[in-house]
């Protein structure tokens, strides 16, 4: 049964941990769509892992609308959706005007996302409060925002002296507060985000923050081990995707170039 906005509370009180996992395709949207992850995120990380690009900040809303779709047709199964879909709202699409910001968060609704996620606070008090008035549920999403990649000055662990954790804490607290239905915290100290897990009523999802949170959630792509070279400390691999493909492609190419396929009883 589909996750619902309501649950994510729920989920927190019942001490229950929440699964979050990235998608970008139709193709990994289904086998998502039976298994027993919570939530998808349909990343603006996208413009990365499916676009080549050394930032997220080169997603647009158009892109991600239809990374959206895809995902969206991927997880119906028996004509029912199967998973909660968060949509990221991409570099500068909340900083173009209160209008804007609606158009694109329903745009999003529309191609069959159920929630929205915004990076930093910031700037962004009256548009959080005005999607969540207006029916638009929010995710938000502090600590190392990568959108802010270049103002870092990199993708760096943030919050690590006491009066940026405190600057951090009370983001939090004012993010629940605009009424925000879950809170990513990505890349901060594991002590911080327990503090503020603890603090908060709504569920804190982490990447790179330690287990004190309320869930966790990873790019699918590097859940899967496809970029070996990839290695941050808060990474776990379950799988060695690289090594499969690799594994798969070289028989199919040796069993092609020997004739081995297609076989009798491959052939029409």
């Amino acid at each position: 049964m589909m996750m619902n906005v309501p649950e994510f509370k729920k989920y927190k009180e019942d001490n229950k941990k929440i699964t979050m996992v990235t998608c970008y395709d139709a193709s990994f949207a289904r086998v998502l769509s039976q298994s027993e992850i919570d939530v998808v995120l349909v990343g603006d990380s996208s413009a990365m892992v499916m676009h080549g690009f050394d930032s997220t900040i080169h997603a647009d809303p158009d892109l991600i609308s239809a990374h959206v779709s895809a995902v969206a047709r991927g997880s119906r199964q028996s004509g029912k959706e199967t998973k909660f879909i968060v949509a990221d709202m991409p570099f500068l699409s909340t900083r173009l005007g209160l209008e804007k910001a609606v158009q694109t968060a329903g745009q999003f609704l529309k191609s069959g996302a159920h929630a929205v996620k915004i990076e930093g606070l910031k700037g962004n008090q009256e548009i959080i409060h005005h999607l969540v008035e207006s029916g638009v549920p929010v995710m938000g999403h502090l600590g190392l925002t990568p959108q802010f990649v270049n103002a870092f000055g990199g993708m760096k662990v943030q919050a690590k002296t006491a009066e940026e954790q405190d600057v951090l804490f009370q983001e939090a607290v004012a993010f629940e507060k605009l009424g925000a239905f879950s809170l990513v915290l990505e890349c901060i100290p594991a002590e911080i985000a327990t503090k503020i897990s603890k603090r908060l009523t709504i569920p804190t999802i982490g990447i790179g923050a330690g287990v004190g949170c309320d869930g966790q959630v990873l790019v699918l792509q590097d859940l899967l081990g496809f970029n070996p070279d990839f290695k941050p400390k808060f990474l776990r691999r379950y799988a060695n995707g690289f090594e499969v493909f690799q594994s798969a492609f070289a028989q199919f190419n040796q069993d092609v170039k020997s004739g081995a396929y297609p076989s009798e009883e491959k052939s029409y």
